[in-house]
């Protein structure tokens, strides 16, 4: 299962965990990922995101339909 956000594309990055003592040592910083269902009013029907928080609060703003038209490239949708 890739962490990745369906809607906007967002992955995790990488840096360095900073000790105390200014060691050094690599670590990813995961994106906030959750599972959600919406519902298409267009094409009645119900579809399954793992979004992430960002994208949730965008959807909660503008829309779910703005929202795949502004990131249309990479949505899959699942029946």
């Amino acid at each position: 299962m890739s962490k990745v956000c369906e809607l906007t594309g967002k992955k995790a990055m990488t840096g360095n965990k900073v000790s105390h003592a200014n060691n050094k040592k690599k670590r990813r910083f995961n994106i906030n990922l959750c599972k959600k269902r919406f519902f298409l009013i267009k094409e009645k029907k119900w579809i399954t995101l793992k979004i992430c928080a960002y994208g949730v609060k965008l959807i909660n703003k503008i829309g779910i339909e703005k929202a795949l038209k502004r990131y249309k490239k990479n949505i899959k949708f699942n029946k």
